[in-house]
């Protein structure tokens, strides 16, 4: 294998369409997270609505490592897009090859065209033709029964100077439950051995963190939707014994810094409009009372979520 990307025990944080944009990563990077992507980028918007895309592409200037994510399959769309992108500063530049969800399904991009294999590997080798960034590719296994079809792609992205494959273990119809194919992932480990293989699929804990990858033997892992609403998870995967959850006072602290992020990005009204799935995912899972998710549904300014944020410390300041 050529130098590896990624160091042997890297977190990455995975491209989250809708999530992962500057304040969302700066979030995750207070909690020990390094490398990071930004929004999934569909080709066809930056192609031809670039004014619209310009947010998505943002990079704070303390981002040691920020990878972008391309989306899409139309050759001109992608060719347009990828000179958008070498116009930027990246430091990879990934191909999905595993959205599951519809509205990229109907183009038959993301895990659709994954299923694809020769359009994959064309659209890729477009991308690795025209683009100034290395390239890499985040798929999804294709059969949860048979390992062929995943190999089949692997192999071919491999050929084309992949530098690493990011593998998602549930097929597209799965989306984002159900079992990990554990399996998969390491037979596809076992036989590429020039290139960098991630496993990515359920981890929300140090448990679930160990498991992935004594089963996959992958050593790098990139996290999704675990750390929705909890960058504190970077900081337990690499204290391990030694993490102490958040209170209540370093949970609100969190959530005010990254709103205030988001207030600077996108401005008062339209940030905490978009804070608000925001705070249900900091709130969801951690035994708080359902209230005050509620309590977060209907925010509109500052100075509401200030008020509930201190209501919510003061009802158990110490937990």
């Amino acid at each position: 294998m050529s130098v590896p990307l990624y160091p042997e025990e890297a977190l990455i944080l995975a491209p989250l369409s809708g999530y992962t944009d500057w304040a969302y990563r700066r979030s995750a990077r207070r909690h020990g997270c390094r490398f990071a992507f930004t929004e999934m980028v569909d080709a066809a918007a930056l192609a031809y609505a670039r004014e619209r895309s310009q947010g998505l592409l943002r990079r704070g200037a303390d981002e040691e490592f920020l990878g972008v994510q391309l989306v899409g399959r139309d050759p001109e769309f992608l060719k347009k897009a990828v000179a958008v992108l070498n116009e930027y500063s990246f430091d990879v530049l990934d191909f999905n090859l595993g959205c599951p969800v519809p509205k990229v399904a109907k183009k038959g991009a993301g895990a659709v065209l994954g299923r694809e294999v020769s359009a994959a590997l064309a659209c890729f080798r477009l991308l690795v033709e025209r683009s100034r960034f290395p390239l890499t590719a985040k798929i999804r296994i294709a059969d949860a029964h048979d390992p062929e079809p995943t190999l089949e792609l692997c192999r071919g992205l491999a050929e084309l100077g992949a530098r690493a494959i990011t593998i998602h273990g549930r097929v597209r119809e799965a989306y984002y439950s159900g079992p990990v194919a554990w399996e998969q992932i390491a037979r596809v480990r076992e036989e590429l051995e020039t290139v960098q293989i991630i496993a990515n699929g359920g981890v929300t804990d140090l448990a679930s963190y160990d498991r992935l990858r004594r089963e996959t033997g992958c050593k790098a892992v990139m996290l999704a939707r675990g750390a929705m609403g909890n960058p504190w998870l970077f900081e337990e995967l690499t204290l391990r014994e030694r993490f102490r959850a958040p209170t209540r006072t370093e949970l609100a602290h969190e959530i005010e810094l990254q709103v205030d992020d988001m207030i600077e990005l996108y401005g008062e009204e339209a940030a905490l409009r978009l804070a608000r799935k925001i705070l249900h995912d900091y709130l969801a899972g951690r035994g708080y009372r359902s209230v005050w998710r509620a309590r977060a549904s209907s925010l509109c300014r500052r100075c509401e979520l200030a008020a509930l944020l201190r209501e919510f410390v003061a009802e158990n300041p110490g937990s």
